[in-house]
């Protein structure tokens, strides 16, 4: 009888690295394909080297790239949070119309009655804040959608800020807001140039993504934002204050257009009582080329940034490239269309991964 131990059969092991490693490229294509902002990077990609190659060198210089960035800033300033609502599973179109509204409480407080451009800037803020409040209080407390509440506020504060502006000053049109007190300072926080060019918008604009991505991806409230959208009742369930969230985003929103009517305000030392008409679409739509969902539950701040970047390059490069403009809305509504069939077919391959 033999002492003499057996070896067990070498198992060959490259086609086990072999399918690993082929495990790991599926898993990562994976994840690249399921990040809502992928076709919003292609598509603002296209667009650079579209405009770079038929608008010539004058898309290409500082002065061009500082246009269209100007362009995208503020829009991305109003769709960031429009994404982070919307991702929560609700639409506030009542954001263009409070462009109008926050921008007249600067130029009336300010401009026609004299106080100093802080205190008017302050007042316009709040005001914001109590009507993205009651937004969100009617929106959570009749359940009623919040696609309809927006609009009859919309209407509210299109009203308003027409009739009493009139009713005031029998204008429509409130300037020399450069002769308040305190403007100088209020114009380097808001409507300064950096390098001579490039609005310090831009920085505002960059802040608010990069608050609002790590808001989605690094905090509790960013999972109940998605959760809220997702199903709110199991969100409920599990604990989360699915109202407060909601309400604290259509503050946001409202702050987000007080933002944009302050920076025009300074930047052009007048408001207007239109100002802002429109901006509300523009934002759902740079937000739903940006990979967010109309349904709720999916989406991120990078896409809608990426969206509004794609309208700046889009209405700049038009005007550059000596196009009609009136080609420029039919533009959108084809970037539209494009991009929810290019996210749902995302999804879908997306999910035949899984």
């Amino acid at each position: 009888m033999s002492n003499q131990a057996t070896a067990p059969p070498a198992t060959p092991a490259a086609p086990q690295a072999v399918s690993d490693d082929r495990l790991l490229r599926r898993s990562l294509l994976s994840r690249l394909l399921a990040r809502p902002e992928l076709g919003a990077l292609a598509g603002a990609i296209a667009v650079w080297i579209f405009f770079a190659i038929v608008a010539g060198g004058g898309f290409l210089t500082i002065g061009g790239t500082a246009a269209y960035l100007v362009v995208a800033a503020e829009l991305g300033i109003l769709a960031v949070p429009v994404s982070l609502l919307m991702i929560a599973g609700e639409f506030d179109l009542s954001i263009g119309t409070m462009i109008a509204a926050s921008g007249m409480v600067i130029a009336l407080l300010a401009g026609q009655y004299g106080l100093p451009i802080w205190v008017a800037i302050g007042a316009a803020a709040a005001f914001a804040l109590v009507v993205g409040f009651l937004n969100g209080l009617v929106v959570v407390w009749t359940r009623l959608p919040s696609f309809i509440v927006t609009l009859g506020t919309q209407f509210i504060l299109a009203g308003v800020t027409i009739g009493s502006t009139r009713l005031l000053t029998g204008l429509t049109n409130i300037g020399h807001l450069d002769a308040a007190p305190g403007f100088a300072s209020a114009q380097r926080i808001f409507a300064t140039k950096l390098g001579g060019s490039f609005s310090v918008s831009i920085l505002w604009w960059l802040a608010i993504v990069a608050l609002a991505t790590w808001v989605l991806l690094r905090t509790r409230f960013g999972n109940w934002i998605f959760g809220a959208g997702g199903s709110a009742d199991a969100a409920r369930n599990l604990g989360v204050p699915v109202s407060r969230v909601k309400v604290v985003l259509f503050m946001s929103t409202a702050l987000s257009a007080w933002l944009v009517a302050t920076i025009e305000a300074m930047t052009f030392t007048n408001s207007d009582v239109l100002r802002g008409t429109g901006r509300e679409f523009e934002a759902i739509i740079a937000t739903v080329i940006g990979g967010t969902l109309l349904t709720g539950g999916y989406g991120s701040a990078v896409g809608p940034a990426l969206g509004a970047l794609i309208f700046g390059m889009v209405q700049q490069g038009i005007v550059i490239a000596g196009v009609d403009s009136d080609w420029y809305k039919a533009f959108l509504g084809v970037m539209l269309i494009l991009a929810v069939v290019l996210n749902n077919f995302i999804r879908r391959r997306v999910g035949e991964r899984r």
